[in-house]
């Protein structure tokens, strides 16, 4: 009767293994099948005819629940009832040709899109179905003609402004160098004026406002760019890249006193020479991590999507996966761990999407870039069968070493053998040269361990600490105490900061009020 009324109160469909899961956590049995991503989060793929290129490439879950879809190409469409049968998916066409729209937010009636040479504004002013006033909104950035030319957005902050990032071209720019590349900008909604916030951008994919109001972004590794890596945007922060410096004398103070960087200086050291040089929130390890971070979601399904509510789901775009992100902030920086979360979509992700029955849209494109997967692009859905995977959930800096929450307690044999923990420390460089390897390694080691009474949270002790450093953690032969074998074993901190002892970190898993 115990394991009827555990199942009976599902709310998604379950495969045999996951099955099998709930019924041996219920029931306390250690020996288990090796667990696998699809016992825990469900991929559907969504089956549209082929002559829809379903290149997506911006996506808003609409007030009636439906979801607006934008393509690289400027088709949007409407995918109504996004909830029912992949099979079968009721697609209309909303409007066509615009120009590689790269984001989409509804507010006030509208919906706002970042083209590639303004910020236009959308409305079904007659409610046919179809979209029929376009204004723009603002254009005061320009282009050279470069490919590379992307523009990311619109999210928007606290105070109402509307947040657009914009790429850096790639290769020789046809006709002179366009100022307002690599910036992050905020424009009023109504007057159209754009207010420069931050320099130094390269290739910032995906624009995001965090929970709380804050607003942040992935960046891709490149020339002056060492690592991916996620970074909390405010106003007159440098995010190291040169090229935008073109325009600092027209975006005036603080931005017209920054020097160009000196190529080959850790990332760590750079506020010597720029005191408004930003560290990242996260960096991803290349390759184990990902190699093109774009569209990120904050999870505020309020436990429906599974344990890691108040946490970032990231896309990849090269790996066609999505990681996880955990952050806190420590003495007024904003830093944490990042995870792997979900492998296995058809192909490179661009933007992510949270519905009104909290799944998971993910959109894909492969045009332009290589990424893994086996098809060109499409539209995928991700649904939590229900069943919680034995993983990370929260990595947290101690003074002295680090605070390992995890989803099941944990096998305390297993936990308390040092040997199953291994862990270095590295940092990057800034340099003009694409990309670079993780410098300066060195080993930590582990002193103590403690394990709370709940066997749910592990101490790691050690002296080994470097502020500025990823701290790479990977953990061998860890079970849950019920046997379950860990999910994910790897974990990468940014620690920008170390905490003191009377440092008491805000989680955005713990996530706090707007002001």
């Amino acid at each position: 009767m115990k394991i009827f009324c555990y199942l009976s109160h599902m709310k998604s469909p379950l495969n045999l293994v996951s099955t099998i899961l709930i019924f041996a956590e219920v029931m306390g049995i250690s020996s288990l099948p090796a667990a696998q991503e699809q016992d825990y989060y469900s991929i559907e793929t969504f089956q549209f005819p082929e002559s829809v290129a379903m290149e997506v490439s911006a996506m808003t879950t609409l007030r009636n629940g439906s979801l607006l879809i934008g393509t690289r190409t400027g088709d949007v469409f409407v995918l109504e009832n996004p909830y029912g049968d992949v099979e079968k998916p009721v697609l209309k066409s909303w409007t066509q040709g615009l120009a590689q729209p790269l984001g989409f937010l509804e507010h006030e009636g509208w919906i706002y899109t970042a083209q590639r040479g303004e910020l236009t504004r959308i409305k079904d002013s007659d409610n046919d179905g179809t979209a029929d006033v376009f204004q723009t909104i603002c254009d005061s950035w320009e282009i050279s003609g470069n490919y590379h030319e992307y523009n990311f957005g619109p999210r928007i902050d606290r105070e109402g402004y509307l947040w657009v990032t914009t790429n850096k071209p790639f290769g020789q720019e046809p006709f002179g160098r366009a100022h307002w590349r690599g910036w992050a900008v905020r424009i009023h909604p109504e007057t159209g004026e754009m207010q420069p916030m931050c320099a130094g951008l390269r290739s910032p994919a995906g624009v995001e406002t965090s929970p709380w109001g804050d607003i942040f972004y992935t960046d891709n590794q490149g020339e002056w760019c060492n690592a991916s890596k996620l970074s909390h945007l405010e106003f007159g922060d440098y995010h190291g890249h040169p090229h935008g410096l073109i325009t600092k004398d027209l975006a005036g103070a603080p931005f017209n006193q920054f020097a160009d960087p000196v190529s080959g200086t850790f990332m760590k050291d750079m506020k010597e020479q720029n005191p408004h040089f930003k560290m990242p929130a996260v960096w991803f390890p290349y390759d184990k991590m990902g190699k093109s971070p774009c569209g990120f979601k904050w999870d505020t399904t309020n436990g429906k999507f599974g344990p890691f509510d108040g946490q970032l789901f990231v896309s990849d775009q090269h790996h066609a996966w999505i990681m996880r992100v955990s952050l806190e902030n420590i003495n007024g920086h904003w830093q944490g761990a990042c995870f792997r979360f979900r492998e296995g979509y058809q192909c490179g992700i661009l933007r992510l999407e949270f519905g009104n029955d909290s799944s998971l849209f993910v959109g894909m494109s492969n045009a332009g870039w290589g990424g893994r997967g086996n098809s060109p692009w499409g539209l995928q859905r991700t649904r939590w069968t229900g069943v919680t995977p034995f993983e990370i959930l929260h990595m947290n800096a101690r003074p002295d070493g680090f605070e390992l929450t995890f989803t099941h307690p944990v096998d305390r044999n297993i936990a308390n053998q040092i040997g199953n923990y291994s862990m270095e420390s590295y940092t990057y460089r800034l340099e003009s040269r694409y990309g670079g390897p993780e410098a300066d390694k060195q080993k930590l080691q582990i002193a103590s361990i403690s394990i709370n009474d709940d066997g749910t949270k592990v101490r790691l002790y050690t002296n080994d600490l470097r502020a500025g450093y990823v701290h790479e953690l990977l953990l061998s032969n860890f079970r849950s105490d019920s046997g379950t074998d860990l999910l994910h074993p790897e974990a990468y901190y940014t620690l920008v900061n170390i905490p003191d002892n009377r440092q008491a970190s805000t989680s955005s898993d713990r996530i706090p009020s707007i002001p």
